[in-house]
Parts: C-alpha cells; structure tokens; sequence
C-alpha cells in the first residue's frame, strides 16, 4: 500500500456556523503550494472573530509556520479578529521563533539607552565582579602554594625551571640593554646641570640611588610584566579557548598546580635576580657617560659608591621590592588567562587587560612602597 503524500492531509476548512477555520494535517513544506492555493481562494465568513482550531495538525515546520503567519495577515486585512485553540505548545514554540525571525522584523525591541548614572553604575558593578573575581582567585592560589610547600613533592619541578629559563634567563639581554640605556640617560640628565655647579662627584650619588632604589627595580618589573605577564595570560588563554583546561579537570590534574604555581614561584625567584642584574647595567651605564661628559673616571665613581648608599638601606631596600612585584604580575596574568572566554580576539583582548593591569599595579605598589620607606625615614 502506497504511503499518503503531506499534500493529502493538509488542509483548511472554513465553518461559517461557529465562525471557526478548522486546520487539519501536516502543515510542512510539501502542502505549500496547496495550501497558499487554498488561501488564494477562501471566502471568510461575516464574523468579527475567527477560532483558529490548529488541533488538527499532526505536523509543522518552518514552511507551514510561515504559512500561518501569513494566514492571520490576511485575516487582520480583512478586518477581523482571530484566535488559536488547540495549537501544541511545540508548534507554538516554533510559531514564536519563524514570527521573531521574519526579516525586516526586529528580533528584539531596541534597548532603551542607558543614562550617565546608570551607565557609571553597570562599570561600577563589572569592575567589582572582577575585583572580587581577582581577590578569589588570589585567595585560591595562596590555599594551593601553602599545601605545595608543605608537600614539596607535589610541586612541578620541571614545570618551575622551564618557566625560570623563558621568564628569566631569555630575558638577560634585552633587559640588560636596557638598563645600561637608563644609566646612560640619568647620567647625562643630571651630570650635565652637576657640572654647571661644580658638583660632578655627586652624579655617582644621582646614578647609585635612583636606579638601585626606584628605576632599577621598577623598570625590570615594567619588561617583564609586558614580556612574560602577557605570555602567561596568551598560554593560558589559549588552553582555556582550546578546553585544555577542562580536559586536565577530566583527568585529575589541578590547573593550579601545573599552571600557575610553577609561573609563581618561578617569577618570585627571577625578579631579584633580574632586578640585581639590572642594578649593575644601569651604574655601568652610568659610570661609562660620566666619564665622558663630566670627567668622573671609573675609579673616582668606584671609590664613591660605598659612601653613597648603605647596603640594607638601599639595594636591600630595592631588591625586596621584586617579589612583590612578581606576585602582581604573575596573578594578574593567570587570571586574566582564565578568564578568556570566545575565541582568539578574547586571547588578544585578555592579554592586553593583563599588561595594562599589571603595569598599574605594580606602579601603584611602587608608589606604596616609597610612602611607607619616606614614614619609616629610611
């Protein structure tokens, strides 16, 4: 026995006596062209309102959704009112999605513009989330490091040195050139307005304590935040775009642990280093220029250092700031890698957040640091 066609069940019957239009069959594609004929030809009834009773349809799809719509477009032409019985609330469902997509219909209402107040409020309230976020987050990786380092076994020791070697060791050269610039300028800024006074010996008291207490410190903090802090949030980030993350959840290893904890620790032992490096480039730097532009020789700018600044009071005082300046940079870049979400403009847009972020903080810190020292008259 042949199958009956859609085309045979689909129908359209109008009931003058109580004013209804019964619906009947499989309202889909295939009835189409039958259907919109049936329209094309249906004389309604002198009624002010029509029961459409949709109990009768078996099927519906987008085509006999469409077909619908266009059926109580005619009949508001006409002038009358109407209403569905009996339509099932899936076909109701998809009656709502074609109506919201018709096009040259707006899917939703245009939003109403925010206001000066209520715009400051809805940025209030993101920085705040992410404000609480970051503290979560912080809170988080301090519990874990604690539990590592009372368990060294749990630590990722070859995780640490590798991220030792690209946080610290790759990064010698570039900021070695640096700093060896940064000397460089503070001698021939200040040596040039020393030697209008006669006071040229002082440049070695200008170059000692502005670089080994603020400049050196700070500057080493600003390269790597924007050399290693963005590849912690771009690494990151891309494992959370690709569901690495998760597929480490899924076999039983802590993020924290492999991700985070080995770029923490690595970071907190290369700062002081790079900082120690960077103290030595910049007087270097320093020491080269006044000898050539004020006549203070290697030996004179030597012999003045140890009168310049005090051990614990001065290179001490610098260096300790590094792994302050490492915990900032490295929890900012983590986070913001965990909080990349989409696809790689998300990676692009995160990473820049990262070093934006940790540039401020660590500048902010720096400035903390200098008010604290100035109360305790050190």
């Amino acid at each position: 026995m042949a199958e009956t066609s859609s085309t045979e069940w689909a129908d359209l019957v109008v009931d003058a006596t109580y004013a209804r239009v019964q619906l009947t069959g499989h309202w889909d594609t295939l009835a189409l062209s039958r259907l919109e004929r049936r329209l094309r030809e249906m004389v309604w009834p002198a009624a002010r309102e029509l029961e459409l009773d949709a109990s009768g349809i078996d099927r519906l799809d987008t085509g006999g959704a469409l077909l619908l719509l266009q059926l109580t477009r005619q009949l508001e032409q006409a002038g009358l009112r109407w209403h569905f019985n009996g339509l099932q609330p899936s076909h109701q469902a998809l009656l709502e999605l074609v109506r919201r997509r018709i096009p040259g219909q707006p899917l939703e209402p245009p939003a109403r513009p925010f206001g000066r107040i209520a715009t400051l409020g809805r940025a209030s309230s993101l920085y705040l989330l992410q404000f609480f976020g970051l503290l979560a987050f912080a809170g988080e990786l301090m519990s874990r490091l604690g539990v590592s380092l009372m368990h060294p076994r749990r630590i990722r020791w070859r995780e640490l040195f590798d991220e030792i070697y690209s946080g610290g060791v790759t990064a010698l050269p570039i900021l070695g050139l640096l700093s060896l610039l940064i000397g460089v300028v503070v001698a021939y800024q200040g040596g040039v307005q020393l030697d209008r006074y006669g006071a040229n010996i002082y440049i070695v008291d200008l170059i000692a304590l502005t670089t080994v207490r603020e400049l050196a410190p700070l500057m080493t903090a600003i390269i790597v935040a924007g050399r290693t802090g963005s590849a912690y949030a771009a690494q990151i980030g891309t494992m959370k775009v690709t569901e690495e993350i998760s597929a480490l959840r899924t076999i039983g290893i802590d993020p924290m642990e492999l991700l985070v904890i080995p770029k923490l620790l690595a970071l907190m032992l290369s700062l002081p280093l790079l900082t120690l490096m960077a103290d030595v480039m910049s007087i270097l730097g320093g020491m080269l220029m006044s000898d050539l532009t004020i006549g203070v020789t290697p030996d004179v700018f030597i012999d003045r250092l140890p009168h310049v600044f005090a051990f614990e009071r001065s290179f001490l005082l610098g260096v300790g700031k590094a792994p302050v300046f490492a915990v900032i940079i490295a929890l900012i870049g983590c986070f913001q890698g965990f909080q990349v979400q989409g696809g790689a403009d998300a990676v692009g847009r995160h990473t820049t957040i990262s070093v934006v972020l940790s540039i401020f903080l660590v500048i902010v810190a720096d400035a903390l640091f200098s008010i604290y020292f100035s109360w305790l008259g050190i």
